[in-house]
């Protein structure tokens, strides 16, 4: 496997751009949605009628959202892969043995050969969107070296791929009750196991995750 970080020099011009504009494009036509919505820092939880396997059972953190459309990370998909054996791929030491046992995720079928780094704090590293003031999604390979020589950001999680929506495209999707939204709380994302992700979420808008019926509108 191919995993592409971006390196300084070719992520300089990114610093404080959208990522919608730095990474490599996605074109789906779409009819533009009637209805503008802004769902950068919200959960989409995937309901079960979800046919799409890249995302049945899903829980997706949205990194930003704007009318060139959505760019997200799924969150609850982790993949047999370590950071150490990602690392190790990457030609990067991993002196932290506790993160070197840390999972990879899938994070949406998008680039799956390119690594995103979802963390807080956002810190300034050389290719980072500042989601927030509590979490950014840095693409560059010096917050993976800081890594791995012990420092960096407190809490990350580490993908494969990202998810992405053309421009009017996940409005549609919400107007055909295919996700379930909600503002995000980053403690589920670092603090639980991935398996308790996508309930935890369904919990923050006060819905039971096994009671869920397919016939449940968006949020």
């Amino acid at each position: 496997m191919v995993v592409e970080t971006a390196d300084a020099g070719s992520v300089t011009s990114c610093r404080g751009a959208s990522l919608l504009k730095c990474i490599g494009p996605f074109t789906i036509t779409v009819s533009p949605s009637p209805i503008p919505v802004d769902l950068t820092h919200h959960f989409l939880i995937a309901m079960p009628s979800m046919v799409d396997t890249n995302f049945a059972k899903s829980l997706t953190y949205i990194c930003e959202h704007n009318e060139q459309g959505a760019l997200g990370v799924v969150v609850n998909r982790p993949i047999e892969m370590t950071l150490k054996t990602l690392f190790e791929q990457i030609d990067i030491p991993l002196r932290d043995e506790t993160r070197s046992r840390l999972p990879v995720y899938f994070g949406g079928p998008v680039q799956v050969d390119r690594g995103f780094v979802l963390h807080r704090p956002p810190g300034d590293w050389e290719s980072t969107l500042h989601i927030n003031a509590q979490i950014g999604l840095t693409t560059s390979r010096d917050i993976l070296k800081a890594v791995g020589e012990g420092h960096g950001p407190e809490h990350l999680l580490v993908s494969l791929g990202y998810a992405g929506w053309a421009p009017g495209q996940l409005e549609q999707e919400l107007s055909q009750n295919a996700w379930l939204t909600v503002g995000a709380d980053l403690d589920v994302i670092f603090e639980l196991p991935a398996e308790q992700r996508l309930s935890a979420a369904m919990s923050l808008l006060g819905i039971d995750l096994a009671r869920l019926s397919d016939d449940v509108g968006h949020a």
